[in-house]
């Protein structure tokens, strides 16, 4: 196996303020103290030894209804090499009981993401499909989602260099007339 990467919290600070923008008063009235929370953060590991995918664990307890979604704020970064890329999917379980999804199908982390202005923050936002008709609930601590390592190419004539310097979108900047 190659080893390639590594698992970081962001700063307290900055989970502080993306967890008080994803739950706000939600999580005041829920009781939840962004300051314990990210105590309790726990790094993304694999279940065996013959896991492809790494679990990503709830912050927060989670109910979704049919058709709801979350953003979860999961207070972890990932620094990589630079071929690498991390995709995030969810438990393939509870994809299979719930019809849990990604609202964005599969969520990719590169490997420049790590030094983006909010620390490299992983959020993932999960939905409920509602086609099984069941309500999801998950404690806090429960994996989720999972994020697989996968090493790409690029095409030989590629002369990019622009940087990253955000999360969702920030790539598409400066890219007109490409």
């Amino acid at each position: 196996m190659k080893r390639i990467a590594r698992f970081y919290k962001v700063s307290r600070e900055r989970f502080i303020e993306d967890f008080e923008d994803a739950f706000g008063e939600e999580g005041r009235r829920a009781g939840w103290r962004a300051e314990e929370i990210y105590d309790q953060l726990k790094l993304p590991c694999r279940a065996t030894s013959g896991s492809a995918g790494y679990d990503f664990f709830l912050p927060v307890p989670i109910r979704l209804n049919p058709g709801e979604s979350v953003k979860i704020p999961t207070g972890i970064r990932a620094q990589m090499g630079e071929e690498w890329v991390l995709q995030i999917y969810p438990r393939s379980g509870l994809g299979f009981k719930y019809r849990l999804q990604m609202n964005n199908t599969v969520g990719i982390i590169d490997s420049d993401y790590f030094f983006s202005d909010n620390e490299g923050h992983i959020f993932i936002k999960v939905m409920n499909d509602g086609r099984e008709g069941k309500t999801v609930e998950l404690a806090a601590g429960a994996a989720f989602a999972q994020g697989i390592f996968l090493e790409y190419g690029i095409t030989e004539d590629d002369d990019i260099s622009n940087s990253r310097n955000g999360g969702f979108g920030s790539t598409d900047a400066g890219r007109e007339g490409k």
